[in-house]
C-alpha cells in the first residue's frame, strides 16, 4: 500500500481527463475472424471517453497497411494532428492491436471489440497500474460523421455488457466539418 501511496503523485498527472477504476482492466472478448483489411480506411469519431491526448472537434482516424505490414494510423481533427503505428500482436486475435504514437513508448492496447467494417466500430482500451486501478479509453467509430442513435445505443450496451464503465462517454462533434479538414 506504501508504495501505491508513492506512486499516486507520479500517476495522476498523467489521468487528467481520463477515466480511472479500481481494480485491473477486463478482458472483454474482442471481435471474432478480424479481417485487417476491411477495417483500414477512414473511421469518424462519434463518441469516446475523455483522453488527455485528444480534443476537439472534427475527428478522425485514417488507417493504412505500410509496405512492412505495420499499420500507419493517422488521428486528425481540427486541433491537432498525430501519426502512430499500430501493429497486431497475435494473430490467433488479429482484432487486439497494438499502438503507438512515438518511438519511445510501447504498443498500448486497441481492441477492436466489433465491427461490421462499414457503419460502426466499438474500440476499446486499458492502461492498467499495478491491477490496483486501471484507465480505461473508449470509441465509438462511423465511417460516417454521424451514426443513427440506435447503432450508437447497441455501441454502448457492448461495453456494459463487458463491464466497461462509459458513463463519462461524450460525444464528438462532427457538424460543420468538411470546411476544416
Amino acid at each position: 500500500m506504501a508504495i501505491i501511496i508513492l506512486l499516486l503523485p507520479l500517476v495522476l498527472p498523467l489521468i487528467d481527463a481520463q477515466t480511472l477504476q479500481w481494480g485491473p482492466c477486463p478482458t472483454p472478448m474482442v471481435q471474432p475472424n478480424f479481417d485487417l483489411n476491411r477495417y483500414i480506411g477512414k473511421w469518424y469519431e462519434i463518441e469516446k471517453l475523455p483522453a488527455s491526448f485528444e480534443s476537439g472537434k472534427c475527428i478522425e482516424a485514417n488507417y493504412a497497411v505500410r509496405p512492412d505490414n505495420t499499420i500507419q494510423v493517422l488521428n486528425k481533427g481540427n486541433e491537432s494532428t498525430a501519426e502512430g503505428t499500430a501493429v497486431i500482436q497475435d494473430n490467433r486475435e488479429a482484432a487486439k492491436l497494438g499502438v503507438s504514437f512515438t518511438y519511445f513508448t510501447p504498443y498500448g492496447p486497441y481492441w477492436i471489440l466489433s465491427t461490421d467494417y462499414t457503419s460502426v466500430a466499438v474500440i476499446y482500451s486499458c492502461t492498467d497500474i499495478m491491477r490496483v486501478f486501471h484507465i480505461d479509453y473508449a470509441w465509438i467509430l462511423g465511417r460516417s460523421r454521424i451514426l443513427p442513435a440506435e447503432t450508437v445505443f447497441h455501441a454502448k450496451e457492448l461495453f456494459s455488457r463487458n463491464k466497461i464503465d462509459i458513463s463519462g462517454m461524450k460525444a464528438t462533434e462532427q457538424r460543420g466539418c468538411d470546411s476544416l479538414i
